[in-house]
């Protein structure tokens, strides 16, 4: 069986899915008059299915079902021409009662057999007739269920259908619609006929199709098709069937399906499909369809207002600071709705067939056979259904017996010459009846659409972010302008101030020298006139000098007036001169502070700019560290390395040979190269930085670093151990951790630095990441780092008492090849430096190891695909087995058995002779190779 595929714009053949699907051929049993085909339960006509709760059932993941019965409708093709002339003396074989819903089949002139169906058409039936019964309840809705309600063995009421949805492909059901019957009697044309030249003539393909595409939209409800064909193609056997273990749903990958805009696009594929279905001229029909035909309709439909509306959120000040959305993923339908068109039974010896076309009929048959003994086992409420016979079956295996609304239409020919065929069809039609179904609605979150809309949230939250932070930026940039304007003005109106006080100081100077030499001017005039006015008076007086000793004192004393106001004015200017000179002290003293202000502002500018060039400098050293880093580990993980770190000895080699490549590829900043230019205490300093791009660039450089042996003892010494478990212990990024616990694995390869691990909580900081990572990768470097702690015989009851094997352990949930390989080894580790101390008799009793809890996942995993795991895990039985101590519990787990294959099987010869020795000197193994009767 094989699958029609539209792929590059033209068909591609399908595979054969099944030739041989049983050896048994399909027998018809015979009615008898003690059990009468008639008597089928009138609860079984119409359809029991009973939508009642349906709705509700889907809300709890579709767990709940609604019971339903296959309904089979019965089809009589009208008389050919052949029949025509062949039967023209001989009345058909079928007589129809269609008010009655029933069919009698004759065996003679005066017996027959009555029949009941859920619909009886006539040959007269339109094609439109036959969709409205047949599919169009299984595709669009359920009207007939009205009708059938009040004979219902589950007794439902009208109003309670009129209340609950349709159990229909576009309400979220499965679907099935399948013809069955023999060849020539109309399956394809009810089925698959395209009706091109007449739209009446169209068939259930067509017309369904246009009721999905006309109650869907493209853009919110996706509609695909896969069209499966020539399905007994002997050259098509690589189509292959997946089953879903949890579900059992069915699944074909290796199908094309395309997505449909609109009927037209429909009609070509179906078209397209039928020109290379197979069909073959026989004596029973000219074009008998030599292939099954399935045609599987996926629908998509989201259910609206199912998720909760947009929420405001407010900061503390009361104000809408930001707008967040409350998300809830939408509710989607998820139905199917596969058309069947079997190939035709036929009779070898009526059809004529030979050749291929007999082989043909010979794989038409058996897999018709093997679909009637599953119709068989689940009308006859069987234990088992033998659905795996063929993959025809197993196709339908939720059509029939499973979660589908299935609706199956019989055709037969009225020709008596063809009753026995008749009868059989109308026996699988009857036996099909009895079969039901738990339909249950498909109804699942769409977490893709959720995705979808928390990344264009996310796209605008970013871009929100960006303009703040841009805006945040613009600010601090005006208020610095503004500051540096404001600076600048006080700077000019100080300058200012002291230059107008230093002219005003100046001008009152002069001012005051000027008044004073007026003053004394006119008191030594006004002296000197006075003096002569006295004279004058005396001599026109010619009044004698009554003593000239008098004159001498009065000129004296005028002397004496006159100095005393000079030396007042000279005092006075002496006050004026000294308050100019604090003055000027003053404005020198501003101007100096001035100057050391400007200069310090301008050492600060300068140091400013070389600190942002030397951290640009720094980025993107670190940047183009972390993307050799990066691309080394790439180049690492796809040649299969084994090494514990992501590309650390491939940069170290880089640095090693820099000077031989500087010679021919110019400078190349290397490793060694930015540790001698930048510094190690920079370097690990950037492990603080907020900028988490940096920190993830600079705890890539320090785990490159510490892949190189010269550099780890510097970065401890430097703290960078510390830091690194710092980076484990706080950081939430989970690449940070990952590198982090990378750079402490390489660290971990030297003595001193394990136990400064140790000492430093290294190992429960570990443990912790192990238990919260999920990422392979970031397993693989803890795992790492536990298996070389494991090696270092000092620190093994430390190691187990803070859970460092329950944490190696912890990991093996992951699954991933090189995380168990990890684990492998550091189990290895222990058991030889455990085996070690016993044999030194520094360690007694049981293994820490088996204390643990590890000793079942080592017996599971000792004959392991992935060598690298198998030979640790032999390497670690072996340890194990060398103390006597260890053998019963070894005994109890299977262990000895893996033992005993290894000392034979053992690729490793060391190993092997190793796990032979532990064997021959072990009393309890040997006892107990004795009691099983095994020679060793």
């Amino acid at each position: 069986m094989a699958s029609g595929s539209f792929r590059n714009g033209g068909p591609k053949l399908p595979s054969k899915l099944d030739r041989q699907p049983s050896s048994a051929a399909y027998s018809t049993p015979k009615p008898s008059s003690k059990s009468r085909p008639s008597a089928v339960p009138a609860s079984r006509r119409g359809g029991s299915v009973a939508p009642a709760a349906a709705h509700s059932a889907s809300k709890a993941g579709g767990d709940a079902g609604v019971p339903g019965r296959v309904r089979v409708a019965v089809r009589l093709r009208p008389r050919n021409a052949e029949e025509m002339i062949a039967d023209a003396d001989f009345a058909d074989c079928v007589e129809l009662q269609p008010e009655l819903k029933r069919l009698k089949l004759r065996k003679n002139n005066w017996e027959s057999e009555t029949y009941e169906f859920d619909e009886v058409l006539t040959e007269f039936a339109s094609q439109k007739r036959v969709y409205e019964v047949v599919a169009k309840p299984v595709v669009e809705f359920a009207v007939y269920l009205l009708d059938a309600a009040s004979s219902s063995s589950h007794a439902l009421n009208v109003s309670t259908l009129r209340h609950n949805p349709f159990l229909s492909v576009l309400e979220g059901y499965n679907g099935t619609v399948m013809a069955y019957g023999q060849t020539g009697t109309g399956k394809t044309f009810t089925l698959g006929r395209l009706g091109e030249e007449d739209t009446a003539a169209r068939g259930i393909m067509v017309r369904a199709m246009e009721d999905i595409l006309g109650d869907t939209s493209p853009e919110t409800d996706p509609v695909s098709v896969s069209y499966l064909q020539d399905l007994l193609v002997p050259a098509n056997d690589n189509i292959a069937i997946v089953e879903d273990p949890k579900t059992g749903d069915v699944s074909l990958p290796g199908v094309t399906s395309v997505e449909l805009r609109d009927q037209k696009s429909f009609m070509e594929l179906l078209r397209l499909g039928e020109a290379h279905r197979f069909a073959a001229n026989t004596k029973l029909n000219t074009e008998s369809s030599r292939s099954h035909a399935i045609l599987i309709v996926h629908v998509k439909r989201s259910v609206k207002g199912r998720h909760d509306a947009d929420q405001s959120f407010h900061g503390e000040n009361g104000t809408s600071s930001t707008m967040v959305t409350s998300f809830r993923p939408p509710i989607v339908r998820k139905s199917k709705l596969v058309v069947v068109d079997l190939a035709g039974s036929e009779r070898i010896d009526k059809s004529g067939s030979e050749g291929h076309t007999l082989e043909e009929a010979k794989s038409i048959n058996l897999s018709l056979s093997a679909l009637g003994k599953c119709i068989n086992a689940l009308a006859e409420n069987s234990p088992h259904v033998p659905v795996r016979d063929s993959k025809l079956t197993r196709l339908l295996r939720d059509s029939f017996g499973g979660s589908a609304r299935t609706s199956l239409v019989v055709t037969i020919g009225p020709s008596p010459r063809h009753r026995g065929e008749t009868s059989s069809t109308i026996m699988f039609g009857q036996r099909a009846m009895k079969v039901e179904n738990m339909v249950k609605l498909k109804e699942e979150f769409d977490y893709k659409s959720l995705c979808r809309r928390l990344d264009i949230e996310l796209d605008k939250l970013i871009a929100e972010n960006e303009r703040q932070r841009k805006d945040f930026e613009d600010e601090i940039e005006r208020i610095r302008t503004e500051a540096d304007n404001h600076i600048a003005e006080a700077e000019r109106s100080y300058t200012n101030a002291l230059e107008n006080e230093r002219l005003k100081c100046q001008q009152d100077y002069m001012d005051s020298i000027k008044k004073l030499e007026e003053k004394w001017m006119s008191d030594v005039e006004k002296a000197r006139l006075e003096h002569q006015d006295a004279c004058l008076e005396k001599a026109c007086n010619k009044e004698a000098p009554t003593s000239s000793s008098d004159e001498i004192a009065e000129v004296r004393q005028l002397l004496q007036t006159e100095k005393l106001m000079r030396q007042s004015s000279e005092d006075e200017v002496s006050n004026l001169k000294s308050e100019v000179s604090h003055w000027k002290n003053l404005e020198a003293a501003g101007n100096a502070e001035i100057m050391k202000l400007r200069k310090m502002l301008d050492s600060e500018a300068n140091q400013k700019q070389k600190l942002e060039e030397e951290i640009a400098i720094l980025k993107s050293q670190l940047l183009q560290l972390s993307l050799q880093a990066d691309e080394t580990r790439r180049s690492l993980d796809r040649g299969g390395s084994g090494k514990v770190l992501t590309g650390f000895d491939s940069l170290v080699s880089q640095a090693r040979h820099s000077q031989l490549r500087d010679s021919a590829n110019g400078p190349k900043a290397s490793i060694a190269k930015l540790f001698e230019q930048v510094g190690l205490q920079k370097i690990l300093s950037l492990l603080e930085s907020e900028d988490p791009d940096v920190r993830v660039h600079a705890v890539k450089v320090v785990a490159n670093l510490a892949a190189e042996e010269a550099n780890q003892e510097k970065i401890v010494e430097a703290g960078g151990l510390t830091s690194l478990l710092m980076l484990l212990r706080s950081s939430e990024d989970e690449t940070i951790r990952r590198v982090a616990a990378g750079a402490i694995a390489n660290l971990a390869m030297n003595e001193t630095n394990q136990e400064l691990i140790m000492a430093q909580g290294g190992i429960t900081l570990l443990s912790i990441t192990a238990a919260d990572a999920e990422d392979p990768q970031t397993l693989r470097m803890v795992a790492g780092a536990i298996a070389n702690l494991c090696g270092n015989d000092k620190l093994q009851m430390r190691l187990s008492g803070e859970g460092g094997i329950k944490a190696l352990l912890g990991m093996v949930r992951c699954g991933h090849p090189d995380v168990l390989a990890q684990v492998a080894r550091g189990i290895a580790n222990f058991a030889k430096c455990e085996s070690r101390a016993s044999t030194q008799g520094n360690k007694v009793g049981v293994s820490l190891l088996i204390e643990d809890g590890a000793l079942p996942w080592i017996v599971k995993n000792a004959n392991h695909e992935a060598s690298p795991i198998r030979r640790h895990i032999e390497l670690a039985l072996c340890h194990l087995a060398q103390h006597e101590v260890n053998a019963k519990d070894m005994i109890r787990e299977g262990a000895l058995w893996e033992l005993v294959r290894i000392s034979r099987d053992c690729s490793r010869e060391d190993i092997r002779m190793l796990a032979h020795r532990t064997l021959i000197s072990s009393p309890t193994f040997q006892a107990e190779l004795r009691r099983l009767r095994i020679e060793f």
